[in-house]
This record gives structure tokens, sequence and C-alpha cells, in this order.
């Protein structure tokens, strides 16, 4: 072996250190004084042995503390991305003479794609609105907050029609996320004085709508989910007004794909049969009654998504 300074050295025995498949070290042994006699394997073999497992231990112990760092900056993130999901969803919905309004969100991991909102925007009017953003974990959660605060802007500043609105959120999306992500959404406008509900729905589960007849409509007017292509080719609005103490349930794709034991998914006939049989029950009792449900029918089967459901009544 040639020395730092040029010259060299021989040794009698070179021992390459593996751990786990990989070379990570060589252990050179040699005795220069000793010409003859036992071979410095043998006569320092003990040495050998321990020194070679000090390297292993060490080499171990630094890769623990790269993993542990590594570890504990992902969890740093995602406590993080919680935070700031929490601040999306609204903390108080309104029950008062116009709404009874409820809402439950159950992320799958600690942090999710799923969103909804119920936000007065002036002029006797509210918007209500769920999302869900394709993929899961912190990649979804920052998409769907930056969706948000678009879409905030557009309804309590700029005062968007549902159309418009859905163009610019589109553009917003592909910017966004490139075409590597869509986000299906549902949006409506409705108007305390006149009863006036409008929607737009863009490729997202269909919500239930409900009289007091138990007659029950699924909100299906609308567009392609926002981000698959450039340019929305098409965009149908429903309109129409509603009764007094109609129930509205959105939901998303977690609640009704979620499978039980056989593999049946819970799906929509489920949910409607719960709406008409607790129809005159609070938003919020209906939601809990929905959930309990869907535990008992899933069985040990676990959630495998995001779970949102919004339910409203109109007074």
């Amino acid at each position: 072996i040639t020395t730092d300074d040029g010259n060299k050295e021989e040794f009698d025995v070179m021992i390459p250190v593996y751990l786990e498949e990989e070379l990570i070290a060589y252990v050179i042994v040699g005795d220069l004084e000793e010409k003859t006699g036992v071979s410095p394997v043998i006569k320092h073999m003990n040495f050998i042995q321990t020194l070679t497992n000090l390297i292993i231990v060490a080499v171990r112990n630094r890769r623990m503390v790269e993993v542990n760092l590594r570890q504990e900056r992902v969890k740093k993130e995602l406590e993080l991305a919680a935070e700031m999901q929490a601040m999306l969803v609204p903390n108080q919905l309104p029950s008062n003479e116009f709404f009874d309004v409820s809402a439950i969100y159950r992320p799958h991991q600690q942090v999710g794609g799923d969103y909804y909102d119920f936000i007065d925007i002036g002029n006797n009017e509210i918007m209500l609105c769920m999302a869900d953003v394709s993929g899961k974990g912190v990649s979804a959660a920052f998409l769907m907050a930056n969706f948000q605060a678009y879409l905030m802007a557009l309804f309590t500043y700029r005062k968007l029609e549902l159309e418009e609105a859905v163009k610019e959120l589109n553009d917003r999306v592909m910017q966004t996320a490139q075409g590597e992500k869509y986000i299906t959404f549902f949006v409506a406008i409705y108007n305390k004085k006149s009863r006036e509900f409008r929607y737009v729905n863009c490729g997202h589960n269909p919500p239930l709508l409900m009289n007091v007849n138990g007659e029950s409509e699924w909100l299906k007017l609308g567009s392609l989910g926002l981000g698959m292509f450039e340019e929305i080719p098409q965009i149908t609005q429903g309109d129409m007004t509603l009764d007094a103490n109609s129930v509205l349930l959105c939901y998303t794709d977690g609640l009704v794909e979620l499978e039980n034991e056989q593999l049946e998914e819970f799906g929509t006939d489920r949910l409607e049969n719960m709406v008409k049989k607790h129809f005159y029950v609070t938003m919020a009792a209906l939601n809990q009654l929905i959930i309990k449900e869907l535990n008992s029918f899933r069985g040990e089967k676990p959630y495998v998504d995001d779970t949102a459901l919004l339910s409203c009544r109109f007074f």
C-alpha cells in the first residue's frame, strides 16, 4: 500500500468489512517488526475481531442517527401539514333559522386531501363546497391548501359566477399540479331569501338532495374534474328552488367506496336509506349515525381513504 507521503508499506492481511452486504471499511493487519514466527493474523486475532465489531457498531450507530433525523424531519412536516389542514376547514358551522350544518372529516393518514367549506358571501347568499384531491399525504394537503386560498378569493372578493369560477380554478390546479394531480369538486350557491340553489359538480361524487316527502335527487350536473385538462370542454350548471327542510348530503368517495369483509362497498343506496330513515334528526346526529353505520358495516376492514361528510338542512 502506498501511504500519503509516497512510501510503500507491506501488510500481511487486508480484511474487507461488510455491513448488510455493503463494503464499509478495510481492516489492514501487519507486523513491521516481527519478521518471523507466529502469523500476525493469528497473534492479533482477538484484536482484529474486536476492531471489526467496533467499526460495524460505529457505522450502524451513525446510520441510525441519520435515520432518526430523517424521521424527525418527516414527523415535523406531517405535524405542520396537519395543523395547516385543520385551518382549511371551518371549526364552526351555522345552526340558525336558515341552516343546520354539520360536518365530519377523518383523514386516512395524518394529513389528507379532502376539503369542505360553508361561507357567507354576502347578498343573502352562501357558498358551500366539497373537494377531494387525487392522492394522499403531504403533497395532496399542500395542493388543497393552495386551491382553498384561491377559491376563497374568487367567491369572497371577485364574486364570480359558478361557470367562470370553475374555469379559473381549473387553470389554477393545472398550474400548481402540472397535470400530476386533479381535484374533484362540488360547489353550490344558495340564496336565503329566494331559496334559489345553483350548483356545478366537477367530477365529484354526486351529493344527495332530499325533501320532506322522501323524494331525492343526486346532483350530477357539471363538468370534468379540475386539472384533468387544460380547458374544460363543457360546464353545465344545475338550477332549482329548494323546498323548506330539504337536506343536502355531500361526501367523498372514502365514505361510499369503503368495503366490508365480503368486499361489498357501502354504496349510495345505504347512504340514501340512512338519510330517509333519520330525516328529522339534527345534522350532527345524522352524521354520527352514518359513521356508526359505516363502522358496523366495515367490521374489521380498515379505512383506506380520507372520509368527509357535510350535511345541511335548509329551513
